[in-house]
């Protein structure tokens, strides 16, 4: 059975053909930067590899089409036709009254949509892709894999925001969590660690605490805006900032535009959201992007230490998603700030790292890991799960 999965970040769009119930991708793509003139594209058919740069991407339409194209083009593609393709999965982000996986029906969009004023960043971008692919590939089920689910388990009393119980009761207004399937990767990669941190470091970045392969906390809260730092939304902020500014003449999409699309990295920097622009910066002496840097990684440690007191303790802590992977100078100063907690870390090995490592010294009380980040991994095998139970999975496959 052959499932095509779609992730629909922030800033960018990842693809996988699986073919399952086995582990091997027949094919994989990603489009960075999505929503400008210098997108990034880069895919894997079997064999066949190719990358584009500086690349007219001016939404997530083109991007899904642009991999579409590869995946069925002449001699390199991975299928003759999309009507080879049994099931779409998306990572989902959320829906009103529907958490787990369901089949995206018109009522489970319906739910996205009533949820847009909280997740705009990744809705959108979701029901954008999911209309392209209904629109391609009517005859494909379509799934949605929701990235609250692993995150059921946190603590009522670390959901709930102090505010009037019946915004709570009326309203659903508490702490979601999100990246749940990336931090799931990581429970089950280090199922062998009681108390785990996993710092899911990207365009959009959370951290969660992970006790006994359970969520207990998470740095998101009811939007994805909040946590830490992100590419180009602020995290976490003080509420009465919003009243402040429209008090000194800017309108409400100004400051929202301002805390979701320039803010963070990009607005502290002054110049750019994606941390590898930053880095660059920080190299020439840029004073401004060396601030947005030690914000993002005062940030991060600061939510280390607090679920550091929450789980009493850490065994293992875990650096994922595309900064967390590739950027050694992150990593760095993190691990620099947590001598404290008993870290310990080999400089050397961390500036070398690539792909998954060990980074800790064998003195260290905390094991420090790198593990990428395998999300579609996650929602693939949810959705094929679906599909056999629903009696869509070929007979005898599983």
């Amino acid at each position: 059975m052959k499932i095509l999965i779609c992730n629909a970040g922030s800033t960018s769009l990842k693809f996988k053909l699986w073919d399952m119930p086995g582990f091997g991708a027949l094919a994989e793509g990603r489009v960075e930067r999505v929503g400008g003139s210098d997108a990034i594209y880069s895919c894997r058919v079997g064999a066949h590899e190719e990358k584009r740069t500086g690349l007219d991407i001016p939404d997530y339409t083109a991007g899904v089409r642009l991999f579409l194209n590869s995946l069925t083009a002449p001699n390199t593609g991975a299928v003759a036709s999309l009507a080879e393709i049994d099931a779409v999965g998306f990572k989902t982000v959320l829906s009103r009254g529907f958490g787990g996986v369901h089949f995206l029906t018109q009522e489970v969009l319906d739910g996205m949509e009533a949820m847009m004023s909280v997740a705009p960043a990744h809705n959108g971008p979701y029901l954008e892709a999911i209309r392209v692919f209904e629109k391609l590939m009517p005859d494909a089920p379509r799934i949605g894999v929701f990235e609250t689910a692993f995150h059921a388990s946190i603590p009522l009393e670390r959901r709930v925001y102090p505010v009037p119980y019946e915004w709570f009761e009326r309203y659903g207004v508490m702490r979601m969590g999100y990246h749940g399937a990336s931090h799931g990767y990581i429970a089950e990669k280090l199922a062998g660690k009681r108390r785990v941190i996993s710092c899911h470091l990207g365009g959009s970045g959370s951290l969660c605490a992970i006790l006994d392969g359970k969520s207990v906390d998470n740095s998101f809260g009811l939007s994805l805006q909040a946590g830490i730092p992100h590419a180009q939304r602020a995290g976490d902020i003080d509420p009465y900032v919003i009243p402040y500014m429209l008090a000194q003449g800017l309108t409400m999409d100004e400051v929202l535009r301002g805390l979701g699309k320039n803010g963070g990295l990009k607005g502290l920097s002054g110049a750019s959201g994606d941390l590898r622009d930053i880095e660059v910066a920080v190299e020439a002496g840029s004073e401004r992007a060396r601030l947005a840097l030690d914000v993002y990684v005062t940030g991060i440690a600061r939510y280390i230490g607090a679920y550091y007191v929450e789980l009493g303790g850490l065994d293992a802590l875990a650096f994922t998603g595309g900064i967390g992977e590739n950027s050694w100078r992150v990593r760095e100063m993190v691990l620099d700030r947590l001598g404290c907690i008993g870290v310990r870390y080999d400089r050397a090995l961390n500036r070398a790292c690539r792909g998954e490592a060990v980074l800790s010294a064998a003195d260290s009380a905390v094991s420090v890991h790198v593990i990428p980040a395998n999300e579609e991994w996650m929602v693939v095998r949810s959705a094929y799960n679906l599909l056999a139970q629903s009696g869509n999975a070929r007979e005898g496959s599983v």
